[in-house]
């Protein structure tokens, strides 16, 4: 009888994957290039060997039990981790790594980041770039949690050896509405029951499963949640609603009137980021990571992450 070391290989995973994806076994098997009833067998084989059913068989389509699906979602994370394993056999043998992640937060200027990329990729390396939009604290999570190599615009406290991080800048914050919102002309300093009486905009932490963080909301204040950072400032020229905003960010609209700075009782916001990658040592960093860690000493490029915002 089949044991399920034997029959869980990555083909088989892959295999079932398929016909999760596609809807039927009749399907999977064009997909596979396979007789239906050898795909048919090859399931009832690994269903013998966990003592398990896998799929529903009740209807035409293969819909999958809990218990497929569980085995589905663990074998979606072995075959990622079997390919992080070629990946880094290929770096050890060629010195670049075959994908580079970089976590970018959305107060990171984008065009600053697509500038980069485009320096990066002009030299025709074997790496594939990668970018994942990122917000408050799911930027250093996507690093942590091995999602991403390097990270941009980390606002955490980061602890232990694990992670190596270096200032971009200061990033500092101003409370601003747009001029037909209602406290455009109230009278300051802006107290916080003033506040309070008018929706603030917040951007959503990306970070998953409910662990993130929210800053600088009232109590009782009603709350229009947004994705990123650009989107929080639109929000603003639109009048939707209040808060604080990154200066950098702001400053266009501000030095054109579509934006209106107010004083509140509160101090002003600062906040200090920095870049992050994972990595024991810098002198053994893949040759991708050395290049940005490379690229990131300027502090010409620096600034401009955090400075070269588009205005609109």
């Amino acid at each position: 009888m089949q044991t399920p070391r034997n029959v869980l290989t990555p083909d088989a995973l892959s295999m079932l994957q398929t016909i999760a994806a596609t809807g039927s076994f009749a399907a999977a098997a064009r997909s596979l290039g396979m007789v239906p009833s050898a795909l048919t067998y090859r399931v009832r084989q690994i269903e013998d060997a966990l003592d398990v059913l896998l799929f529903d068989r009740s209807s035409r389509q293969a819909k999958l039990t809990p218990a497929g699906a569980e085995l589905l979602q663990e074998g979606a994370r072995l075959l990622d981790d079997i390919d992080a394993v070629a990946n880094r056999v290929k770096r050890v043998a060629t010195g670049w790594e075959p994908q580079f992640t970089i976590a970018v937060d959305s107060i990171i200027a984008k065009a600053t980041v697509m500038e980069l990329c485009e320096h990066f990729l002009e030299q025709s390396p074997p790496t594939r770039i990668r970018l994942r939009d990122e917000t408050l604290s799911g930027t250093l999570a996507a690093l942590t949690s091995g999602q991403a190599d390097l990270a941009l615009g980390v606002a955490d406290l980061v602890q232990g050896n694990a992670i190596h991080t270096r200032p971009l800048g200061d990033v500092h914050f101003v409370y601003a509405v747009a001029p037909h919102h209602p406290l455009a002309n109230a009278p300051e300093p802006l107290t916080d029951e003033m506040l309070r009486a008018h929706r603030a905009v917040a951007v959503a932490d990306s970070i998953s499963r409910g662990r993130g963080v929210t800053i600088g909301l009232l109590g009782g204040q009603d709350v229009f949640t947004v994705a990123s950072m650009q989107a929080k400032l639109d929000a603003h020229l639109r009048g939707m609603g209040c808060g604080s905003v990154p200066e950098c960010m702001a400053r266009v609209y501000i030095e054109t009137g579509r934006l209106v700075v107010k004083t509140t009782l509160r101090a002003p916001r600062m906040v200090s980021v920095s870049y992050a990658w994972r990595q024991g040592q810098q002198a053994n960093a893949g040759r991708a990571l050395q290049w940005w860690l490379n690229a990131l000493e300027s502090p010409a490029t620096r600034n401009a992450l955090l400075e070269r915002h588009r205005g609109g």
